[in-house]
């Protein structure tokens, strides 16, 4: 008899309606995000507090967000490399990702019809097993022309059109050419140049937490 009061309450009902219907109060376990990609997401040359996954989960912390973020960066990958490894990399069933490859492709002069078919098989396996995606896009090396950097960086903006991604248009937007930002080779950024990616990508970040919490 007083169960069913209790159950009858109108507060008890209200809450239960709560959580049931309001997805940003329920979600309540941490959100698991896999960064993949080359070099740049790996961290190169800098300590593991420097690099991309590690700052990004401290800002989002600091936001609020019950969030890890996993490094599934690898030096010198390029795009068919990343592809070889996607199906192992997604074996702990991340609630999303955020690719980064295409690099080491443009470093290389690889044809950008190569990198398309790798970073649209890419996007096809993680469309078909319903993952949330943010897509940053590359943009090549101004030596090899004109001609080559209209191919090779249309590649992304096409691709995340066609898999209707999140698509962040130049992971290193701010960053590249600038010697404050970068170490001394030049082409990857220090712990002050990865903090102006993460202030950059991060309203599409947010984004792609959005769309894991209304899944």
């Amino acid at each position: 008899m007083r169960i069913n009061k209790i159950y009858s309450s109108p507060l008890i009902t209200f809450l239960i309606f709560v959580i049931m219907w309001c997805p940003s109060w329920s979600y309540a376990k941490d959100i698991t995000v896999l960064a993949f990609g080359d070099s740049l997401i790996a961290g190169y040359g800098l300590p593991e507090t420097d690099q991309f996954c590690a700052q990004l989960e401290i800002f989002l912390k600091e936001e609020g967000e019950l969030v890890s973020v996993v490094n599934a960066g690898v030096s010198g990958d390029t795009s068919m490399a990343g592809f070889s490894r996607l199906e192992w990399s997604l074996a702990s069933n991340p609630d999303a990702v955020i690719l980064e490859l295409g690099a080491n492709d443009g470093l290389r002069g690889l044809d950008p019809a190569v990198t398309r078919m790798n970073l649209k098989k890419i996007l096809q396996q993680l469309k078909r097993i319903g993952t949330p995606v943010l897509f940053a896009g590359m943009l090549a090396p101004p030596n090899l022309g004109k001609e080559y950097g209209k191919e090779f960086n249309a590649v992304f903006s096409e691709l995340a059109s066609e898999y209707d991604v999140i698509f962040y248009p130049f992971f290193l937007d701010g960053v590249a050419g600038r010697p404050r930002l970068n170490q001394s080779d030049g082409i990857h950024p220090n712990r002050e140049g990865v903090r102006e990616i993460i202030k950059r990508i991060i309203p599409y970040v947010r984004k792609l937490l959005t769309q894991v919490k209304q899944n």
